[in-house]
């Protein structure tokens, strides 16, 4: 798993949560492994190599083994800044193998919108730390369609290629540059998956200009063949309708299409047109969000809010932190419970990128969302009251609650809409920020343990990251009069008058006039003394129950004091995840 976020990777998407084995597993399976094959090659492999949190020393206790018996250890594609000059030192002990750097875009724009939060100052940096630890050729990997990508982007792909090119190792013997180069294919599961790709006349255009410009000495480039990258996108994103698309190439000869002496596009073109498929609906059409796509059935536990939220992102080119640094992000695949990261160390805080960006320590939080209700004698404290109720049996629970900065600093936890004294509740619902290794669970058991009679913690889950304000929310409440009886002749009355207008005095501000007719949505009456209804809220609109008794019923204070309410929903569901 990777927790880095980047926007075009399928893989960081689906096979999250980072999950790292244990350092002394994985000296065992490497003293294993080399003992039964012989090799003299050892690779450590993952999404992201370089953010393992016992990288160094994992990589000191094997190069002290592997020296010895002459066998390289090599790392995949590394993100720049992590493979440090101290991490390089340890890997060229036995033999100096492959290097290679993924910046995927040239501007630091467009690596924005793609959440690859690296600048080009940690390129340099980290190219020229290799170059003068003795490598030769170092590989970059770029692509070229990414969602935004316009002209200025292309130049500066070719303008960082050329800054690399000036780098001179200590020793003056100036190393080389091999550039791979491949148009971006959306893959499902990604925020991306409603991005459009680029047609192949433009990827064509793209790719022969980049590649024009880079016929320099000491640079070498590759490229995917355009072609190939279409027909990958066109099946990327495929339906059902493609299932017959296949019987028809491979009858036509289409197989081993990787290899390029073996790839007949124009066999592909007869297909789709026998088929009467339109290989654009796949691959440069824009997508709505709220389309279905044909791999919604498959769950992979990242929600399509999280990914959606994502796609929003990048089109603001807004960066989202690493949730080993930073709060949850919310994706939805752990419910820490059963699923959960797994590490065996802290990354150092020197991704420079990342501090740039949003400058906290490094710390993980994450939100939760504390599900409780409130009954019988409970229904008497007020809103402050009952803060100070939960914040001290937090505290007595033991539960660390994460705390604001500045001169005041308070716990991160906050209600809903407050209850007012004497009205009960089935559930409520409260958010506190606490570390990430809190086990929602343990909450509820350890707050149980500390609240007083009426007051039960419900639920404890993590909570979603905020959604867009609803145009209003719908509360139902059932109210029990003690000695009054409701009148039926009102409530129809009420019912068939075309607007039923109430003035309510606000502690601040202007009067307000409400017609009741719009915020009371339904509402019956089972027996004499028992109402059931349904409020409506909206921002500036909300009215409480006491009021609907008093206007509607004409109900006396007295009357209004004594009758028991009790709010069955909150407007709020618990979370899915």
């Amino acid at each position: 798993g990777c927790t880095r976020g980047c926007r075009f990777c399928q893989a960081g998407m689906i096979y999250r949560p980072v999950r790292e084995r244990a350092p002394e597993s994985l000296l065992a399976l490497c003293d294993q492994s080399v003992s039964a094959t012989g090799y003299e090659d050892l690779s450590l492999l993952s999404l992201s190599t370089g953010d393992y949190g016992c990288i160094v020393p994992l990589m000191s206790r094997l190069m002290s083994g592997c020296g010895a018996e002459n066998v390289a250890v090599s790392l995949p594609s590394l993100r720049a800044g992590t493979l440090t000059p101290e991490l390089m030192k340890l890997i060229r002990t036995v033999r100096k193998t492959g290097f290679t750097i993924a910046p995927e875009a040239g501007s630091q724009r467009l690596r924005d919108v793609i959440n690859k939060n690296i600048s080009e100052a940690e390129i340099i940096t980290t190219v020229k730390d290799a170059f003068d630890l003795g490598w030769r050729v170092i590989k970059l990997y770029f692509m070229i369609g990414l969602p935004t990508e316009t002209a200025e982007d292309l130049k500066a792909l070719v303008e960082l290629v050329k800054a690399l090119r000036q780098i001179k190792p200590r020793d003056g013997r100036r190393g080389k540059i091999n550039v791979s180069v491949a148009t971006f294919i959306p893959k499902p599961h990604t925020p991306f998956q409603w991005a459009p790709q680029l047609s192949l006349a433009e990827s064509e255009e793209r790719l022969k200009r980049v590649k024009d410009e880079l016929q320099l000495s000491g640079v070498q480039i590759k490229w995917q063949n355009p072609k190939v990258s279409w027909l990958e996108g066109v099946w990327a994103r495929g339906d059902r309708k493609l299932s017959r698309l296949l019987i028809s190439a491979y009858h036509k000869g289409c197989r081993f299409d990787g290899w390029s002496d073996r790839f007949r596009y124009d066999l592909w073109e007869e297909a789709l047109a026998e088929e009467g498929l339109d290989p654009d609906f796949y691959t440069v059409r824009p997508r709505d969000v709220c389309e279905p796509l044909p791999w919604d059935p498959i769950d992979t536990r990242v929600t399509k809010t999280f990914l959606a939220a994502e796609w929003q992102n990048a089109t603001e080119g807004a960066f989202t932190a690493d949730c080993r640094v930073d709060d949850c992000n919310q994706c939805g695949v752990c419910d820490f419970e059963q699923i959960e990261p797994l590490t065996h160390g802290v990354l150092k805080g020197n991704d420079a990128g990342q501090n740039r960006s949003h400058g906290r320590q490094p710390a993980a939080f994450k939100k939760l969302a504390v599900f409780y209700s409130k009954l019988d004698g409970a229904r008497y404290f007020g809103h402050l009251e009952l803060v100070n109720i939960f914040q001290r049996a937090l505290k007595r629970a033991g539960i660390a609650v994460r705390f604001s900065q500045g001169f005041h600093p308070k716990p991160k936890i906050s209600f809903d809409d407050p209850l007012p004294v004497g009205i009960e509740s089935r559930q409520e619902r409260f958010i506190i920020t606490v570390p990430d290794t809190t086990r929602p669970r343990d909450v509820k058991a350890a707050l149980n343990d500390q609240l007083p009679a009426g007051l039960e913690i419900l639920d404890c889950q993590l909570a979603a990251k905020k959604a867009p304000a609803a145009p209003g929310k719908r509360v139902r409440y059932r109210v029990s009069l003690q000695e009054a009886l409701f009148d039926k002749a009102r409530l129809n009355a009420f019912r068939e008058s075309p607007d039923f207008y109430i003035t309510l005095t606000p502690r601040k501000g202007k009067l307000k006039k409400i017609d009741l007719k719009d915020i009371v949505v339904n509402s019956e009456l089972p027996d004499p003394r028992h109402l059931e209804m349904t409020l409506r809220t909206e921002p500036g609109k909300t009215v409480r129950p006491f009021d609907v008794l008093r206007h509607i019923f004409e109900l006396s204070d007295e009357q209004v004091k004594q009758a028991r309410i009790m709010k069955l929903n909150s407007g709020i569901e618990k979370e899915n995840i």
